[in-house]
Formats: structure tokens, C-alpha cells, sequence
């Protein structure tokens, strides 16, 4: 018999000891998306050497909000490293009233039931240069895929753990912080996890 597919949209998936993949080890992913075809997320605890101002520059955008000047830009993942998605509270669109279908404020958007939104499109960026835009933001270049089944089998060998996201680990906790913050919202610490889990 089948098991139920599991959906873990909106779920941190926290790296264990044992994943030695350099784009992941100790890293802490934000599930955008779930399915029977694949997921695709954001790690959300790797700074790169860049900060959004830098980042700004490069686009040609002035950056008229000085709580994210020093911010840094985040490495998403190994897949479209030269692409940014920014990953925000949902911003409503200005005209629309709150419904079943609400519309994003921006063109390019996919917004996690029961999470937050993530967008690709420039007009964030518009948005947040003017001093607008949405208040807590994670910016970041790449992101991080997998295909069908390929998730549901680093699970079965204990490369992951799961948890649900709290967006107070994405925005309210200092980046060196995040991995030991995700882990406390299972009751873990990293001390209590060993690198040989799953292979006895």
C-alpha cells in the first residue's frame, strides 16, 4: 500500500551532520513548494560576500532603505546562481481585496499556502530601491531543486529533518543563528545529533 505523499511546503528542511554536499552542509532550506514533481526552496543561513546594496548597485537601482544596506545576499542553492529571489512577507496588491485569490503585488510571484511569498520579478527590487517594498525580506541568488522522488529519498536516508517554517528564524534571527534556532523548534541541539545517523 501506498504511503500518503508528504508535503512539506513551508517547511525548514535542516541539514544533518552526515550531508557533506558543500551547498548544504549546515544549511537550513525554506520549502517554497512541495510536490509529487519535485521542490524547490531557498537556504536561508549562507551569506554570500555580497549585501543587497552591492547588489542594488549591480542592478543599477539606487537602495533608498537603510535597514538593508549592510544586509547580505544569500546563496539560495546551487540551481540559476546568477538569478535573485527574494523572499518576503506577502504584500497585497494595492486594488485587491481580500478574497480567496489574492493577487501579489508583483508580476512574478509564488506564494507559499500558509507562508510567505517568494518573488523573481525586478519590480521588488523597484519597490524595496524607492524605500517600499516589503518590510522583512531575505534576498537571495540561486535556489535549491530537486527532482521527483529525489527529496522523499534524502529524507528515507537521514540527510534531513523537517520542521515547520517559523518566518522568525528567517527574518529576526541573526544568520550564524539560524541553523541551532531551526533545530530548537524540533527541542534539538546540534551537539545532539551524530554524523554517522542512519548508517548502522
Amino acid at each position: 500500500m501506498d504511503s500518503e505523499p508528504i508535503n512539506l511546503t513551508h517547511h525548514f528542511l535542516i541539514a544533518m551532520p552526515g550531508l557533506s554536499d558543500e551547498s548544504f552542509a549546515k544549511s537550513v532550506v525554506y520549502l517554497c513548494e512541495h510536490s509529487d514533481r519535485g521542490a524547490l526552496g531557498l537556504v536561508i543561513n549562507k551569506p554570500s560576500d555580497i549585501n543587497v546594496r552591492g547588489l542594488f548597485d549591480k542592478v543599477d537601482l539606487p537602495l533608498h532603505r537603510e535597514d538593508l544596506n549592510q544586509t547580505p545576499v544569500y546563496h539560495g542553492g546551487p540551481v540559476h546562481t546568477e538569478r535573485g529571489f527574494v523572499l518576503h512577507e506577502p504584500v497585497l496588491a494595492a486594488s485587491s481585496e481580500p478574497s480567496e485569490t489574492t493577487e501579489s503585488a508583483y508580476a512574478s510571484t509564488l506564494s507559499v499556502p500558509g507562508g510567505l511569498d517568494m518573488t523573481t520579478s525586478k519590480d521588488v527590487l523597484e519597490a524595496l530601491s524607492t524605500g517600499a517594498g516589503p518590510r522583512k525580506v531575505l534576498i537571495s541568488l540561486g535556489y535549491a531543486a530537486w527532482g521527483q522522488g529525489q527529496l522523499e529519498s534524502e529524507l528515507a536516508e537521514n540527510a534531513w529533518l523537517t520542521v515547520e517554517a517559523d518566518a522568525a528564524v528567517i527574518f529576526d534571527t541573526p544568520c550564524e543563528q539560524r541553523y541551532e534556532k531551526a533545530l530548537s523548534l524540533l527541542g534539538l541541539q546540534s551537539w545532539m545529533l551524530s554524523p554517522d545517523a542512519g548508517h548502522a
